[in-house]
């Protein structure tokens, strides 16, 4: 670690699990409190880029923490540092982001008081980012935390206390549904109309466009039902060699209630519309909860993700405010 330490100081025991084999989740990285000069993260990442990328591979998470990062264009410079390429936020996404800037969003705009459930960016979709960038811009009055799990671990788990409920997961699959109006609904933790989901107030255009991302749309009135799938239910992570739990099932189930979707039974279903076990579902978001790890944010803090290996959420905002912005990666 001779290049890397120049700019970084790792630290262990801070908001981190340590697995068996001695791997820390997730690695957090300071400045070198010894550099000649301050450490500015965009130099740090672009000499140390094989190093970052070995950490993040070995760990899943990499926070870097004290670092003279303040404004979403310092945020935007560093994903730009990354030489990760930009993933675009477009049609069928149904959470409300605002773009801030170039490579810039808010994270999701979700009633604060709200929980959004453990689940992988996009994972409902043919394509989804391979790596997510979260940033603090401003720190949480008190709760809010960003809850992070390794995935491997969960399907690991799952597998040795439900391997039926696993097993028919993996030959049916999952199928999501929701119903969303024509415009944006604040109190919902979706948020995003079908207009705005699908860019159109055609209807005609909103079906074509659902089709090619493989949706499927029922219009009841100027409402519409998106049906998502049979999608598959895990995920292989070739580079970890390990099967990872990569589907929307708790997210479904822990927390995207509103007016038009108040039963999380009907949200997610096996692939041939059989519902799920609820004792298993239950098991599944206790162990997600404790097994996961909570970061308190602090101003200037930057989260970066392997979105294939870790299961991300954000825990009710108790005090405002809270501003965390993000970026994704192909």
């Amino acid at each position: 670690m001779a290049e890397e330490a120049s700019f970084f100081s790792e630290v262990v025991g801070l908001q981190q699990q340590k697995s068996d084999d001695g791997v820390v989740f997730p690695a957090v990285l300071f400045p070198n409190p010894n550099a000649s000069k301050p450490v500015q993260l965009t130099d740090a990442i672009k000499a140390n880029k094989p190093w970052l990328d070995s950490l993040l591979h070995r760990s899943g998470a990499i926070l870097f923490r004290g670092f003279p990062v303040s404004t979403a264009s310092d945020f935007n410079d560093v994903v730009n540092s990354s030489g990760y390429e930009d993933f675009p936020y477009g049609a069928g996404v149904l959470a409300t982001r605002t773009k801030v800037c170039d490579r810039v969003y808010t994270a999701n705009e979700a009633p604060p008081d709200q929980m959004i459930g453990f689940h992988h960016e996009s994972s409902h979709a043919s394509e989804f980012p391979s790596k997510l960038f979260f940033f603090c811009e401003i720190e949480p009055g008190r709760g809010g935390e960003t809850c992070i799990v390794l995935s491997h671990v969960i399907y690991e788990k799952m597998k040795g206390k439900h391997p039926e409920f696993v097993e028919q997961m993996e030959e049916k699959g999952l199928t999501y549904s929701r119903v969303i109006g024509e415009e944006f609904d604040p109190s919902s933790p979706v948020g995003r109309g079908w207009k705005a989901a699908f860019m159109t107030d055609d209807k005609s255009v909103a079906e074509e466009r659902a089709t090619e991302l493989g949706m499927k749309l029922e219009w009841i009135g100027d409402e519409v039902k998106v049906i998502i799938g049979p999608m598959p239910s895990f995920r292989y992570n070739e580079v970890r060699q390990k099967k990872t739990w990569f589907n929307r099932l708790a997210v479904s189930y822990g927390g995207l209630k509103d007016k038009l979707n108040d039963d999380p039974t009907k949200a997610v279903v096996f692939g041939d519309g059989e519902q799920l076990p609820l004792d298993a579902v239950n098991d599944l978001l206790k162990m997600l909860d404790e097994e996961c790890v909570a970061l308190q944010w602090c101003k200037g803090d930057l989260l970066l993700l392997d979105n294939l290996a870790v299961l991300h959420s954000r825990r009710p905002l108790l005090a405002p405010p809270r501003r965390i912005l993000a970026s994704f990666c192909k």
